[in-house]
């Protein structure tokens, strides 16, 4: 027999598509591509918007930050380099309405803002609301304030009217439309005011303990900009300068990325997931599909077909196949990616670019990868099969893959697995779990399979149950393929109710019923006694009293210490920022101590909050010096305390354990649940200009819009991973569907009802079904701890219900996924099977 592989492949293409033989494989690949590719173009277009728009995100073509204000040299140092520059300054405070106007009060983002602001990029303004915007590159005159259009709904105003800031009143210009380098997401919840820097020193606003965000930006020659960059770098490392760091136009606004962070860990979870589902998919139906042509292989061995062109053959199939579904996946993808676009619009404020080729190049590479890596070994068996199986059908069956060629394709596949995740430890915990739940679930199941011969009295048990018990002992190699398989479906699912459930649960927690409303903040120890005196007189009869201090940490146990000397992220911030310290000779009611003893009054201790001790690596009798206000203050570490965060209270991350903290600046904080007088907000406001009211309320509610919008995303990448689950759960099923219906048409002829078989065929599903849901809830609960520690930060609880749970889900799916796939199995004529079998 003389035909090229060319040929013979194309043929075999055609005929197994016509069948719907290769539907189950396309389906997998195109899943796995579709769900990958939909996170990736989404996150290459947003990357290509960052880099495009970088110069108007920074405002600039580079910005200093600074806790302080920019020293002197560092503007010659600008003037000497012939840059151009603009400093702005910014800070929350609260606006106010005239009297004559209601009064009402609201919480800012302040702006003062000098002329030549932005450098990069242009404001976008408006005359009023509903009127056209323009581009502009003036700022506001003296005695004038530009005001986001939701400080004018909020205070009852109109352009034209008087603003009150602090002790001065300014006319509202006009109305921001757009601000190239305000930031995205969570940094900037509060409506922006924006007023020239020449106004700022009439409001009184700017106190001593005052948080003032201070911004340098310089544009000009690239050489120029660089040397500046260069210098400001070497300035901070020399003189140990704290809370000052330099963005450009390389590190964009770190902000910006930080907030969709954890949205993009979850897509790519979700996503990793439905890849790994897909990837077993496809070895359970490609080995499917090889045992139903092992008789057509034997065949063309008979007329003397050479087995490299048997070879060939398939291997351009499933090259074709992949590139196929591979593209399938890649057009499904594209489309759904314009769901992320949508729902997380409050997220992606730029308007983002055309996508790059590499999210196209990624996902053909890994449908490929995956159906060659699991859908190929087993099919090349087929150039094997022995001429004398079309007489004997006992002979030239398949055979376990080799250990070398699905070790290749694992380590390419998980390669790519852990390049799409874009984290190392969410790609490590995923691929590493999933790998190390297979081989649990197949040593597990096999020893099940060896106990359930024993754990069955003949004489005793029902017949069904006898014989299911049978029928999976019989083929223990089936069994342990089917659990497993079924297993790991099931844990992809478990795991992603979890994460919905008790992380996105966590996330979103809402503050308690009786939590306070209300934290002021920049409060003077001159206007202490006023103040409290003001809450009583309006009924507020609990609220918290905590003094504010800030400080810097510059050592530890007399060694000083720099973001340098920390690789976490985490802790380089903590180092680089002001801390908020407190004193306070009684331990704080909803914090407990968790190592050492808070003692009230003891003079030259601190106690620190256990997170912030183990993320800087600290312990119980480290001396710790905190810089505040110029003087260094030397404290002994005597207690670790947990914090609830969730009670909504004040809490600080370090109090010292006493009364009183002289020689420092001090202002005071106090958190209350807020009366429902009307006015109460701005009586306090106007008796106290100075002062910061923060409404949560008002703030948890727009987080928690945020943090529906990427839920949204979630839930809206899951269903791949539903219906990848669904694949395998049907795959692992009709896996021995052939092998069933041969035992079936045995024990029909034998003399067994229909009903029997029936009821075996339900015990054997629900049973194998239970086992696999219960294996997956324990495994998904480890893998759902891991994630929830190491990569998504949250505290994790399991509910000893979730096992029993998952064994009843598995067993339902099992049962719903062979009534569908195996519906058929009993109803064949017994005649026809016993002839398949026996031809």
């Amino acid at each position: 027999m003389r035909i090229s592989f060319l040929t013979l492949g194309w043929r075999s293409l055609w005929r197994d598509v016509r069948a719907g033989e290769l539907r189950l494989l396309m389906v997998a690949v195109a899943l796995a591509v579709a769900a990958l590719t939909a996170v990736g173009f989404f996150a290459d277009r947003l990357k290509g918007g960052l880099q495009r728009d970088a110069r108007q995100l920074l405002g600039g073509d580079a910005v200093v930050v600074s806790d302080n204000p920019i020293p002197e040299a560092f503007l010659a140092q600008v003037q000497s380099l012939g840059l151009q520059r603009s400093q702005t300054l910014s800070f929350p405070t609260m606006a106010r309405a005239p009297d004559a106007q209601g009064g009402q009060t609201k919480l800012v983002a302040l702006k003062a803002v000098q002329a030549g602001y932005p450098l990069r990029g242009s404001l976008r303004t408006s005359a009023a609301t509903g009127a056209p915007d323009t581009l502009t590159r003036e700022v506001p005159s003296p005695g004038e304030a530009w005001v986001d259009v939701a400080v004018l709904d909020s205070l009852g105003l109109l352009p034209g009217q008087t603003l009150m800031l602090g002790d001065t009143a300014l006319r509202v210009g006009r109305l921001i439309v757009n601000e190239p380098d305000r930031g995205a997401g969570f940094m900037s919840f509060s409506p922006r005011v924006m007023i020239n820097q020449a106004d700022l020193e009439s409001t009184g606003l700017v106190q001593p303990a005052s948080r003032i965000n201070y911004r340098l930006a310089v544009a000009g020659d690239d050489t120029a900009v660089q040397a500046f960059v260069d210098w400001v770098q070497a300035q901070i490392l020399a003189n140990k300068v704290r809370g000052m760091r330099v963005d450009t136009l390389q590190g964009g606004r770190p902000e910006f990325g930080t907030t969709l962070e954890r949205a993009e860990k979850f897509l790519n979870l979700v996503a990793l997931l439905a890849a790994l589902l897909s990837a077993v998919a496809v070895a359970l139906a490609a080995r499917g599909f090889a045992a139903s042509h092992l008789d057509d292989c034997a065949m063309l061995r008979v007329l003397g077909l050479p087995q490299r062109t048997i070879a060939g053959a398939y291997s351009l199939e499933f090259l074709l196949v992949g590139l196929l579904a591979s593209g399938l996946g890649v057009a499904l993808g594209f489309a759904v990616h314009y769901g992320f676009v949508t729902l997380l619009a409050g997220l992606v404020t730029t308007s983002l670019p055309a996508p790059t080729v590499w999210p196209v190049l990624f996902g053909l590479g890994m449908g490929l990868t995956l159906l060659l890596a699991f859908g190929l070994p087993p099919v090349l068996q087929l150039a094997q099969v022995p001429p004398l199986r079309v007489i004997r059908r006992d002979v030239g069956g398949l055979k376990p893959t080799s250990a070398g060629v699905l070790g290749v394709g694992l380590i390419g596949f998980a390669a790519l697995l852990l390049a799409a995740s874009n984290d190392l430890k969410l790609g490590l915990i995923a691929v590493g779990g999933f790998a190390g739940a297979t081989v649990l679930f197949a040593a597990l199941s096999w020893l099940a399979v060896k106990l359930l011969r024993y754990s069955v009295n003949d004489s005793t048990a029902p017949t069904a149950l006898v014989l299911a018990t049978r029928q999976i002992s019989a083929r223990p190699a089936f069994a342990v393929v089917q659990v497993s398989s079924l297993a790991v479906g099931l844990l992809a699912l478990v795991l992603l109710v979890l994460l919905r459930t008790d992380l996105i649960a966590s996330w979103r927690q809402a503050s308690p019923q009786d939590a306070p409303n209300r934290f002021v903040i920049n409060i003077t120890p001159e206007q202490g006694p006023a103040f409290t005196q003001a809450l009583k007189d309006a009924g507020v009869a609990q609220f918290d009293w905590f003094p504010m201090i800030r400080g810097r940490l510059v050592a530890i146990n007399g060694r000083d210490v720099s973001p340098d000397d920390y690789s976490e992220d985490r802790a380089r911030r903590l180092v680089d920022r002001e801390f908020n310290l407190s004193h306070s000779a009684q331990l704080p009611e909803q914090n407990q101590v968790t190592g050492g003893r808070w003692l009230p009054d003891e003079a030259g201790t601190i106690s620190i909050e256990e997170g912030i001790a183990e993320t800087l690596k600290l312990a119980l009798g480290d001396e710790l010096t905190f810089e505040v206000g110029g003087t260094q203050v030397v404290s002994r570490i005597s207690s670790l305390r947990k914090v609830d965060w969730g009670s909504m209270r004040a809490n600080f991350f370090a109090m010292y354990p006493v009364a009183q903290l002289d020689g420092v600046p001090t202002t005071y904080l106090s958190a209350f649940k807020a009366p429902a007088t009307p006015g109460f907000d701005n009586q306090l406001v106007r008796q106290f200009p100075n002062i910061t009211s923060i409404n949560m309320t008002t703030t948890i509610n727009q987080i928690q819009g945020v943090l529906d919008q990427v839920i949204g995303a979630v839930e809206y990448l899951f269903a791949f991973t539903l219906a990848a689950g669904l694949v395998v759960l049907f795959a692992a099923v009709t896996a021995t569907r052939e092998e069933r219906a041969r035992e079936y048409a045995i024990m029909r002829a034998v003399g067994a009802s229909q009903q029997l078989l029936r009821q075996v065929q339900r015990i054997e599903l629900a049973g194998v079904g239970a086992l696999a849901g219960f294996l997956a809830a324990l495994v998904a609960s480890g893998v759902g701890w891991a994630l929830a520690k190491y990569v998504f930060d949250f505290s994790w609880s399991v509910s000893l219900w979730v096992p029993l749970l998952g064994a009843l889900a598995g067993a339902v799916l099992a049962l719903a996924a062979g009534w569908w796939g195996l519906r058929d199995v009993l109803r064949r004529p017994v005649v026809q099977t016993l002839r398949q079998a026996a031809t």
